[in-house]
């Protein structure tokens, strides 16, 4: 079997992804990690309500704003308008949020939970919160409000550096 040996002088280093910033220094994929893992506990958590995540986060925004718009309810729930416009169109599909003309502005759909909509919203709320209470578990209530400072810093800097590219 050839060996590949090393032809670069003494001292230079390997190009490639890790250039500038070690592996282990990273932080990206540790936080990419954490959130894999809450979306996939998270769906296992509101399959069975027949749900998919982004559905479940689309009622359970709803549940607290009655009437909010689409592309309110993309904001809220992190989305692009885009992608909150089939997320609503399978839940009204399925008769689970209805939607309706604004009074005044005709152009703007106000979206509301119908019953059947409150119902999955409840059956995949009580398992969803079994994961969230697991999370919260694992930390004292300041390490949690340390670990909410911590992500928003996270995201501070990660929107700084996206602002200098």
């Amino acid at each position: 079997m050839a060996s590949h040996k090393d032809e670069r002088p003494p001292g230079q280093q390997a190009e490639g992804p890790a250039e500038g910033l070690p592996p282990d220094e990273r932080l990206g994929m540790d936080i990419k990690r954490a959130e894999q893992a809450l979306i996939a506990a998270k769906q296992l958590a509101v399959r069975p309500a027949g749900l998919t995540v982004p559905q479940y986060a689309a009622l359970f925004a709803l549940a607290d704003n009655p009437g909010i718009s689409g592309a309110a309810l993309a904001r809220t729930c992190l989305v692009t308008p885009q992608a909150m416009t089939v997320v609503l169109k399978n839940l009204e599909e399925r008769g689970l949020v209805e939607r309706s003309p604004h009074p005044w502005h005709r152009n703007v759909l106000e979206t509301r939970l119908t019953e059947a909509g409150r119902a999955a919203l409840a059956t995949a709320d009580a398992r969803a919160v079994r994961i969230e209470r697991a999370l919260a578990d694992e930390f004292t209530p300041e390490e949690r409000a340390q670990l909410r400072k911590l992500l928003e810093r996270c995201g501070v800097a990660i929107g700084r550096a996206a602002a200098g590219l």
